[in-house]
């Protein structure tokens, strides 16, 4: 096995065991690097030298015998995550010049555990979309590829595209992405990989760029759902920075991999059964079902019953809120800035200039729900509608200790496909959002290939801050469906 083959879990014995040494295995994430991201463009800008630096402090750490619980590790850091010294683009041009004089705290929390920062992973602009084609730095392409069909390039899901093509590819043995209605597990499920949104409050939102700030949530991607555990143990925690933050201890996410899930009640929600769904998502939920009942988990029908307004509800709050959020991108203060006649030509040429055709939809739908008139009959209602979301979900999990769905309606699809609809796109999100908007932890593990040889994702659905469950159970799927296939478009060490 290559050094970019590893699991994170494997590479952390192996650099303790001094079988390798953390330059050598970053060595070998920055050839590979080198080598591939001219093709998927997973990475906007690559840290080489501050990589090695990072490494050689890892290597000196791990022989004094202090090294942290990720000392030596590469990742890739989501470019929505402000890092001291690096630009942080949030795959915009209008941040396209800014250099954060400061940390965000999750990257902090990484770094003080030893971590090691390849470079800043592509997104959608300001995370606002599903395929990774929003991004003004050009489209991330999936490492795999349809079975008997490698001219078309498939998008990696988005917002987080880049940090799960990473992984997939072998370009990162794993990273950071942020999730606001999907945006974790829908690239997971699509790379074939797993990935963890977890409950909203558990990771600081202090240092990342705001899209829907009641909705933004950090989490990993990684190669296993342990090596998820592991990150996001270093990731979670309490931030006075930020008040949504919430201060309950951080679990050994590790250990509860190995709880296992016997007695456990899992819920099967009968709305997730959509119109025009493919057989192939159907059968793979059985089998997930199958799976769980094997292992001795009870199988409970459960009904969600607002999870059909979830999507429409979504896209309200979110633009709204990214509407308010993006106000501060004038000109005047930092990143773009296009010269005018006076201020308000400033504004305008510099807004118009700097973002995208998608960030500008959905200011515009933004500042039409909170405008004079149209509050009450949009946003409020919107936000009435997401408390029943969540009441639902509160009914459920006093019944069963988890909920078991499809991750996404499709497997990934090729760039250029369905990207004339903007409401077939925002489709995308319809097994992830409802979580997102009752804020409960999530997690999607890849269960199967589809016709096409390509990966299909299982979502696990927990109650709030218990993500010890959600990992139990992830990972009894993860065993049993001994996923073994990997994408055609990989380094090789």
């Amino acid at each position: 096995m290559t050094l970019t083959d590893l699991t994170l879990g494997a590479a952390r014995e192996g650099l303790r065991a001094r079988e390798f040494t953390a330059r050598e295995l970053t060595l070998a994430h920055l050839r590979a690097i080198e080598a591939l991201n001219p093709r998927l463009n997973a990475y906007i800008t690559v840290m080489h030298d501050r990589a090695l630096d990072q490494a050689d402090a890892a290597d000196a750490a791990l022989a004094r015998r202090e090294a942290g619980p990720l000392a030596g590790i590469p990742l890739a850091i989501k470019d929505l995550f402000c890092t001291e010294g690096t630009r942080t683009t949030a795959g915009s041009r209008i941040l396209g010049p800014f250099v954060p004089p400061y940390e965000s705290s999750v990257t902090t929390n990484l770094l003080r555990d030893g971590a090691v920062f390849l470079g800043k992973a592509n997104l959608d602009e300001f995370a606002m979309g599903s395929s990774n084609i929003t991004s003004a730095y050009g489209p991330v392409e999936n490492p795999w590829q349809r079975a008997g069909d490698t001219e078309a390039k498939l998008v990696p899901g988005g917002s987080s595209g880049g940090s799960a093509a990473a992984v997939a590819g072998r370009l990162a043995l794993g990273s950071t992405g942020t999730d606001t209605g999907g945006s974790i597990r829908q690239p997971a499920s699509f790379c074939g990989i797993p990935g963890m949104k977890p409950t909203y409050g558990r990771c600081s939102r202090w240092g990342i760029v705001a899209f829907a700030s009641s909705l933004d949530q950090a989490g990993p991607f990684a190669r296993t759902v342990e090596d998820c555990a592991i990150l996001l143990r270093s990731m979670a925690g309490h931030d006075p920075k930020d008040s949504t933050s919430v201060d309950r201890p951080v679990p050994d996410y590790e250990a509860a991999c190995r709880r296992g899930v016997k007695g456990l009640r899992i819920g099967i929600p009968r709305e997730y059964h959509v119109d025009g769904m493919p057989a192939e998502i159907e059968a793979l939920w059985e089998r997930g079902k199958a799976w769980l009942r094997e292992v001795g988990a009870e199988l409970v029908d459960v009904s969600l019953p607002h999870t059909k307004y979830g999507l429409a509800t979504y896209y309200i709050v979110a633009p709204a809120e990214c509407s308010s959020n993006l106000a501060r991108y004038d000109g005047v203060r930092f990143g773009m800035r296009e010269n005018g006649e006076d201020l308000r030509d400033l504004y305008e040429r510099t807004r118009a200039a700097g973002f995208g055709a998608e960030v500008k939809r959905r200011i515009l739908i933004g500042t039409y729900v909170l405008s004079a008139g149209y509050y009450d009959a949009y946003y409020l209602r919107a936000q009435k509608v997401r408390a029943l979301i969540l009441k639902d979900f509160t009914e459920a999990f006093a019944r069963v200790d988890a909920l078991l769905t499809p991750t996404t309606p499709s497997a990934a699809f090729a760039q250029g496909e369905n990207m004339d609809d903007p409401v077939k796109m925002y489709l995308n999100d319809v097994f992830t959002v409802p979580a997102s908007m009752a804020g409960v932890p999530g997690m999607s593990v890849p269960a199967g290939l589809d016709a096409q040889g390509l990966p299909l994702g299982l979502q696990v659905i927990g109650r709030p801050f218990d993500e010890e469950t959600v990992f139990a159970v992830s990972a009894a799927l993860e065993r049993a469906a001994d996923f073994s296939a990997r994408p055609a478009l990989r380094a090789e060490g």
